[in-house]
């Protein structure tokens, strides 16, 4: 059974000064994340020693993660683009996924076989390992955060405008159907997501200033108060035992140029009860 936990956890800074924070991953024993209001790539290891590992000249590098033989994908959102970093360090185009959407597209998950999952507004994208592309969902209400069940059978969608996660079963060729409600959120709005090892989802949520660990059925088991917008969470770490948040304040999308440079973003700690799993 999940473990409840309402004592308030110890948050700890892990680096401050970022424009805007975004899609953290642990990988290769270092948190990895974007901070496309820099547009660049970020590596800290658990010191808090910083690396701008990618530079994207061009566009914004919403969210990242990584193909099986280690390549990392990066999602230039306005420009339609999954890009891909080669072993040189020079990146090049994956897949364009601009004949689907004219949208800004967001957040990417890559599953266990590679297979990549990119949203925008109201739909899903599947880009396989050679990098064809074709919608596998719609409808969602502003979808953000995705994750994938460690057995490769599940995707896990935040649904922000909705105040819900919802779920699909992950066929053998990709496809996602039996869409259906994971969890009614009572007013949280999520963001990024993980998933741990006793089968809960944290969610980040940037207006409630909080991150959220829940189980199917909405049951709240934990909750982290901070004191910005928590944007998107990893489990990583040690045994994966430590939840990272990125943070920034948020004043909405018409000042979102101010907010970058007031550089109010903040990667943050906190001890968590179950190890992360599954992917990212």
């Amino acid at each position: 059974m999940p473990t409840t936990q309402s004592s308030r956890p110890e948050v700890q800074t892990l680096l401050a000064g970022l424009a805007m924070g975004e899609s953290p991953r642990w990988h290769e024993d270092r948190l990895w994340f974007s901070d496309w209001g820099a547009q660049q790539i970020v590596a800290v290891d658990l010191d808090g020693n910083s690396e701008s590992v990618v530079r994207v000249p061009f566009g914004l590098p919403f969210c990242i993660d990584w193909l099986p033989d280690g390549r990392l994908l990066v999602v230039s959102g306005r420009e339609g683009l999954l890009l891909r970093r080669e072993p040189d360090g020079s990146l090049a185009a994956h897949a364009d996924l601009t004949g689907l959407s004219g949208n800004a597209w967001n957040e990417i998950v890559v599953d266990g076989s590679g297979n990549a999952y990119v949203n925008t507004s109201g739909i899903i994208a599947l880009v396989t390992p050679e990098g064809s592309v074709r919608q596998v969902a719609d409808g969602g209400a502003f979808p953000n955060g995705m994750a994938v069940t460690p057995d490769n059978s599940t995707l896990i969608l935040a649904e922000s405008y909705a105040k819900r996660l919802s779920a699909f079963d992950i066929k053998t060729d990709g496809s996602l159907s039996n869409r259906r409600v994971w969890a009614d959120l009572q007013g949280g709005v999520p963001d990024g997501i993980c998933l741990d090892a006793e089968n809960a989802v944290w969610y980040a949520d940037v207006p409630n200033k909080r991150c959220v660990r829940v189980r199917e059925g909405g049951e709240v088991l934990q909750t982290v108060e901070l004191d910005r917008g928590c944007f998107a969470c990893m489990l990583g770490g040690v045994g994966n035992g430590t939840l990272f948040v990125i943070a920034a304040e948020w004043r909405g999308m018409d000042h979102i140029l101010e907010v970058a440079r007031a550089r109010t973003g903040q990667v943050m700690t906190i001890e968590a009860p179950a190890p992360g799993v599954g992917w990212p």
